[in-house]
């Protein structure tokens, strides 16, 4: 491969590399709600009454020059209690001694992993 040819290639996978790393992005994204999902389904992390607390998270994904941000996040107000756990008493009153029910945490070397591996299948897709 001449220089030429390799300055060609890579000014063609300059122009993908974005919308590669959005999409890898986005995917690692909804594999980590979903993992996170899966660990606020019950023991060890908080049990499901009604699905509603499960059913919050979201991911929110934005696109960068030459690549993305992805948030997951919950806007429900359990979120960190569940997470950290809560002693003490609340504005009520109420005085509560409750342990973390961690699902959070737990998925943090999932989403890690497989955000590399995602990273590394977009980056072999601009190179081919």
């Amino acid at each position: 491969m001449t220089p030429e040819q390799l300055a060609a290639r890579l000014d063609k996978a300059a122009a993908h590399v974005g919308p590669a790393i959005q999409r890898a992005v986005q995917h690692t994204g909804e594999l980590g709600r979903a993992r996170i999902r899966g660990n606020a389904s019950g023991r060890p992390g908080p049990n499901v009454i009604t699905g509603a607390y499960r059913n919050s998270w979201e991911t929110q994904t934005r696109r960068l020059p030459y690549g993305a941000m992805c948030t997951i996040g919950t806007n429900a107000p359990q979120g960190r209690r569940l997470e950290f756990g809560f002693s003490g008493p609340d504005r009520l009153g109420r005085v509560y001694n409750q342990p973390p029910f961690a699902h959070v945490g737990p998925a943090i070397g999932y989403i890690g992993s497989t955000l590399m591996m995602e990273m590394r299948y977009a980056v072999a897709e601009v190179l081919r």
